[in-house]
């Protein structure tokens, strides 16, 4: 009960926090502020590729940041005693505006910014070391700059990252044997001292933390990016055994399994009315389409060739009722295509073909791999396809048996299909209504003649 308790204290303040959050956001001083941060962070970078702007917008927020933090320790040492820490106040002056023009830089090249951070940073830090000694701990910063390398400079750029690394390195040893405190120009308090070594081993420990932070961070965004990608290629299980076993082929058969091909009757003749342009944006709108209603009824898009669309149930994961979820999505398709006709008015039909049974399927290739699905039932639902009336879905015996009595079915006669022979067909005309339904009303049949084609059929 206790922690059930803990729970919902949580979730309530943690609920109020992100409302309260959310109204901060939307106040217009801090939409003012968020913009102009933005605007600042971006500075310079237009018109460089997307991945070296996100480095450049890295390497502006760590120049403002050595320019807020040089302003602040000018003023500190301002105010402690003017006279003595005159020359680290001037080089901590210079270090801002020295900052302060990297976002300008940019236009020269994508390494300016970078080469003017590390090379001004080098400089001054082996000159606060030889005003201040080695008990001040500023040295420590070289370590930062060891880090930051391979951010502002990209790790491809290894050639310049080694020497710049080895480079910090031997500055901060050079700093540490050359300024002792008996040898720095600046005799400074034991306090002062106490308080800068803390300073610098904070922001050495936290700037360090951040880089490493940032790299892991474009790490596991290029492995989320890769793992989408794979995922819109193929099914999520396939996707997770070719992590598991890269190099290992991934071939299985299926014993329930329902495959479905649709083709736009007469489409290459609408393809030159319609022109380049239009005949894309039609097909990405029916594909978009299908592709929602594929995953909506649980069934695997296979591909598309052109205007033929493949999906198949049962694969890679077995999942009750196969036929079945590629007959609602079959009837979804046809209303789909209907919509787009009447909304374009562009003069379109589909024929369908279904068919269950046996199949194998597999990942084939190495370079631009596809999932792909054989066998006697895909070739039979592609030439069931091309056996179709346009506008109409035609199944198989096997669907017939597994359709009956909740679709409802009209028969087709005995067709004769090349590589199987005669046999019978049924058109599939929906869903038996329920009681509380009234009954679907089937799809109108296109009875215009479809042109010759050639089968999808291996």
């Amino acid at each position: 009960m206790e922690g059930q308790r803990r729970k919902d204290l949580r979730r309530v303040w943690g609920g109020r926090l992100r409302r309260m959050l959310s109204r901060l956001r939307k106040l217009a001083p801090v939409r003012v502020l968020r913009r102009a941060l933005r605007t600042l962070a971006r500075a310079g970078t237009q018109g460089y590729p997307p991945d070296v702007q996100r480095r450049l917008v890295v390497m502006n927020l760590i120049a403002y940041l050595i320019a807020l933090t040089t302003l602040g320790y000018a003023i500190q040492n301002t105010f402690m005693d003017y006279d003595k820490f005159a020359p680290v106040i001037y080089l901590n002056l210079a270090l801002f505006f020295t900052a302060l023009s990297v976002p300008f830089s940019h236009k020269y090249s994508d390494l300016a910014g970078g080469l003017i951070i590390l090379i001004s940073e080098y400089i001054a830090l082996i000159c606060f070391t030889a005003y201040l000694g080695n008990q001040s701990g500023i040295h420590l910063q070289y370590f930062i700059a060891a880090a930051a390398t391979f951010v502002v400079f990209g790790v491809q750029r290894w050639k310049l990252i080694v020497p710049m690394v080895a480079i910090a390195i031997a500055l901060h040893l050079a700093a540490w044997f050359w300024f002792p405190p008996e040898a720095a120009l600046i005799k400074a308090p034991a306090r002062v001292l106490d308080d800068l070594y803390m300073q610098a081993a904070i922001t050495t420990g936290v700037l360090i933390a951040a880089t490493v932070y940032y790299a892991f961070s474009l790490a596991e965004a290029a492995k989320a990016e890769t793992d989408a990608l794979l995922r819109n290629i193929l099914p999520d299980s396939v996707v997770e055994r070719l992590k598991d076993n890269p190099g290992v082929a991934i071939a299985d058969g299926h014993d329930n399994a329902a495959i479905l091909f649709t083709d736009i009757s007469g489409f290459v003749a609408l393809a030159r009315q319609l022109g380049p342009a239009r005949t894309v944006t039609l097909l990405n709108e029916i594909v978009t389409e299908f592709d929602k209603l594929a995953e909506a009824h649980g069934v695997e898009k296979i591909k598309t060739i052109g205007d033929a669309y493949m999906a198949a149930a049962g694969i890679p994961d077995p999942v009750p009722n196969p036929t079945a979820r590629l007959a609602r999505l079959a009837i979804d398709m046809q209303k789909v295509i209907t919509r787009i006709r009447d909304s374009s008015e562009v003069d379109i039909s589909m024929r369908v073909g279904l068919a269950s049974g046996p199949v194998m399927a597999g990942v084939i290739g190495k370079r631009k791999f596809t999932y792909d699905v054989w066998g006697d039932t895909v070739n039979l639902a592609a030439r069931l396809e091309n056996k179709s009336t346009p506008g109409r879905i035609l199944v198989c015996p096997a669907c017939r048996d597994q359709l009956e009595p909740d679709f409802r079915l009209e028969s087709h006669g005995v067709i004769d299909i090349k590589g199987v022979g005669a046999q019978e067909t049924w058109f599939l005309l929906g869903e038996t209504a329920s009681p509380q339904e009234p009954a679907q009303p089937s799809v109108t049949p296109d009875r215009r003649s479809s042109r010759p084609r050639q089968s999808q059929a291996t």
